[in-house]
């Protein structure tokens, strides 16, 4: 039986990995997770897997925890994910965390030589020659979760990287994917937590709405892929079915499909490089693809521009980005505000080329606590 570790286990993409483990008991021990605020999923998790290490969000907490499930460690906080992570026992942690916290853990884990099953976005995108140059310093391995690169890393799967010409990534164009952008301007929460496609956690539904999601995806294979950015695209494809395509130079192109549902990148990442069965009816009718509007997607572009600069600049953008995505959630800006702010913060910030870890959270820190204070009052 193998170990797994549950970082963001109340979230959308953790809940899908529980599914996943119910299913297949015999194969894994869950030893650790982290739990969110709602205390009635907390419970239901614990009820149905013994674990011994649990990191709540609030200390004050832990007792009553602790007096109903008396076997089990309680931590707290962002110290907490860090003693979930690196606990003594060997295993593979599934980073399901949302945002900018999901990197320390993930550095802690590697450096207990953990296996990373990444949903983390943030993590590479933050942090991503950091987090390689540790990979292959502690011989760990670093499997994706998310659907458009666990498709990527399927389809690449046994080719020579030099004889790939591009990668493109595909999205579904989230919520608003059929309004112009003066019909955005007056949009609501409630809207651009509609997904059409998916069902996902709050922040990545209105990064997909923005289309900031697939910038970090792309600043995320650039890592994972180690491609440069000008060989990975982005295209509309409303249906979310084909999930990443790989263009390779003699003309082939391999494209990896599947249903819109995460425990199939999930289960492959925990079984890989094995495979598992799973029921689907996959409907092959009515795919469309379109060329993607940065016009229409500002971030996106953004994204790019930001990936190619390197540096801090990635983390400037992940963090200005999370900071006003918060603030657009408890309705302090509109959803056209995100990308301005966005923008702006990127414009004014001053470039390091090649920041430490240090340097890195400091500046995530600073920058969302500088979007808080000046546009939070409103």
């Amino acid at each position: 039986m193998r170990n797994i570790y549950i970082l963001g286990a109340a979230g959308s993409i953790g809940l899908q990995t529980l599914t996943v483990l119910k299913e297949n008991r015999e194969h894994y021990h869950l030893v650790g997770l982290s739990l969110g605020s709602n205390h009635k999923t907390n419970f239901e998790i614990l009820e149905n897997f013994s674990v011994e290490i649990v990191c709540l969000r609030d200390e004050t907490m832990i007792l009553s925890y602790q007096k109903d499930y008396p076997d089990t460690s309680f931590v707290y906080g962002e110290q907490g994910l860090i003693e979930v992570a690196t606990y003594h026992k060997p295993g593979i942690l599934v980073n399901a965390l949302s945002g900018s916290s999901g990197l320390k853990p993930t550095i802690a884990a590697i450096k207990t030589n953990k296996d990373i099953a990444l949903a983390n976005k943030e993590t590479l995108v933050m942090a991503g020659d950091i987090v390689k140059k540790l990979v292959k310093e502690y011989h760990v391995n670093l499997y994706p979760i998310d659907s458009e690169h666990s498709a990527l890393w399927q389809a690449m799967n046994g080719e020579d990287k030099s004889f790939i010409k591009k990668l493109v990534i595909t999205a579904s164009g989230g919520s608003f994917r059929d309004l112009n952008r003066k019909q955005l301007e007056n949009v609501t929460v409630k809207d651009a937590l509609k997904h059409p496609n998916w069902a996902m956690g709050d922040k990545i539904t209105i990064d997909s709405a923005t289309m900031m999601n697939k910038g970090l995806e792309v600043i995320e294979a650039h890592h994972l892929f180690d491609l440069e950015y000008d060989q990975i695209e982005t295209i509309l494809h409303q249906e979310s079915i084909v999930h990443g395509l790989v263009y390779f130079i003699d003309g082939l192109v391999k494209a990896s499909l599947s249903v819109s549902d995460m425990k199939i990148p999930i289960t492959y990442a925990l079984f890989h490089p094995n495979r598992r069965a799973y029921e689907h009816n996959l409907e092959l009718t009515n795919l469309s693809f379109k060329p993607m509007d940065f016009n229409r997607f500002p971030l996106l572009q953004v994204a790019y521009d930001v990936g190619k600069q390197g540096g801090i600049m990635p983390t400037v953008m992940n963090a200005a980005n999370e900071a006003a995505v918060k603030l657009f959630l408890i309705g302090k800006i509109s959803f056209l505000d995100i990308e301005s702010i966005v923008i702006e913060t990127v414009k004014s910030y001053v470039q390091i080329e090649h920041p430490s870890l240090e340097e890195i959270i400091k500046t995530d820190q600073e920058v969302q606590e500088m979007i808080r204070i000046t546009y939070g009052k409103r």
